[in-house]
């Protein structure tokens, strides 16, 4: 029986699901590494800014995720935002970092933030969905690890 490249997608799309919901749920119990690293980026189109509706089910988050550990963070959320977007980053720049306790969201991170601005078509990856959103209307459906970052945006 063949496979068709929707049906792949979505089986993907249900393997990371279950992936990352059970990383989030054994490293918020044990987090034997400490705080994790990770990047994310705010790329703005007017009053919009573009976010990932993740095919876990876990809500709405900003382009990123973790670092390696042999990248700055600069370098992983270059890499996150075309892994998950299709995006390529021509600019960007801090905006701020901060460490989140577990119980805030989840797993324990210290989160780096860039402002961005990219080229390039959006695709959907198997981490989700980018799509763009009005700031004010984010919040309730942002993962509980990034809603700093709308307090930052004003």
């Amino acid at each position: 029986m063949e496979t068709s490249p929707t049906a792949f997608q979505s089986l993907k799309r249900t393997l990371f699901g279950i992936l990352s919901r059970s990383c989030v749920a054994v490293y918020s119990r044990l987090p034997i590494f400490g705080p994790l690293r990770a990047s994310v980026a705010v790329i703005r189109d007017g009053e919009r800014v573009l976010l990932i509706e993740r095919s876990d089910g876990r809500g709405l988050s900003f382009p990123g995720g973790l670092t390696w550990p042999w990248e700055s963070p600069e370098q992983a959320m270059v890499r996150e935002v075309q892994e998950e977007t299709g995006l390529r980053i021509e600019k960007s720049s801090l905006l701020c970092e901060y460490e989140v306790a577990a119980e805030a969201s989840d797993i324990p991170c210290v989160l780096s933030v860039f402002q961005a601005e990219t080229a390039g078509e959006l695709i959907d990856s198997v981490e989700g969905s980018p799509r763009w959103h009005r700031v004010t209307e984010i919040r309730s459906r942002l993962l509980p690890s990034q809603k700093q970052i709308v307090d930052r945006l004003g």
